[in-house]
């Protein structure tokens, strides 16, 4: 199922009445966070944004949850990660702001009475901001309500070794931003075909950096496209798979980890 057809799952369509009852069945909550962020000639910038929250509609029907509204906005690109804030189209967040909204909606979550929530991240330079936010927001709350159980997770940690071999036809390293684009291309084309260029594909080299990162970024390394790897070889098949695997075990693993 690749279509957009979980509106069931997600808050943003139910009436306060329904999700009030909803809450007496101990419910899931994700919390899907993407990013606005350029992805080369050939993939709309909200590709981030997109891909958590098909992966969190995903893993809630997995897991008999719902799914918050997307958070777009993510924290800053970077040129080795993202291809830098220089490139046109790329908005972005401070660190704190991106902190404290993550923690003020944590808090409208857990006044309700939900103990089991999921902030589920599509952008890896949002990682230890989500973490902030989660701390912050529980050294408040765990006095009065140690049920508590938070988790955050990058998605594609989730997908499996075997997964990611097939889909590099046996030339798969683990993931780091040197390999992502086939990735994102191949799940995008799976989940929105329409949203890729396929005319536009890039063919220029991969990113090049030096082992440190200089301030200010002036795209030193990034290449024209803005893309940091190859594309070639990306295909809605390989998406998903992708996609098929890693919600898989995503639901393995989040669903022991929030039951304990």
């Amino acid at each position: 199922m690749f279509a957009d057809d979980y509106d069931h799952r997600r808050l943003n369509t139910l009436s306060w009445i329904r999700y009030a009852a909803a809450l007496s069945d101990d419910p899931v909550l994700l919390l899907p966070v993407g990013s606005h962020e350029q992805h080369g000639p050939h993939l709309p910038m909200g590709c981030d944004a997109i891909l958590a929250d098909a992966m969190a509609v995903r893993l809630a029907e997995k897991l008999d949850g719902l799914v918050l509204p997307v958070l777009s906005y993510g924290y800053k690109s970077q040129a080795r990660s993202g291809g830098g804030e220089h490139i046109p189209g790329t908005i972005s967040l401070d660190g704190a702001s991106l902190t404290l909204q993550v923690r003020d909606i944590l808090r409208g979550i857990f006044y309700h009475g939900v103990r089991k929530i999921v902030v589920l991240n599509g952008h890896a330079e949002n990682q230890w901001f989500l973490t902030e936010a989660i701390d912050l927001a529980l050294r408040e709350a765990l006095p009065a309500r140690p049920d508590l159980h938070l988790i955050r997770c990058e998605y594609w940690k989730y997908t499996p070794q075997s997964t990611l071999e097939a889909v590099f036809e046996g030339l798969s390293p683990r993931l780091n931003p040197h390999y992502v684009a086939l990735l994102e291309t191949s799940m995008m084309l799976a989940l929105k075909p329409d949203l890729v260029d396929m005319s536009a594909m890039p063919s220029d080299r991969s990113g090049q950096f030096p082992p440190h990162d200089a301030y200010p970024q002036t795209g030193e390394g990034v290449p024209p496209s803005g893309v940091l790897s190859p594309v070639s070889g990306a295909s809605a098949k390989k998406g998903r798979r992708l996609i098929r695997d890693t919600v898989a075990a995503m639901a393995a693993g989040l669903g022991e980890a929030l039951n304990e």
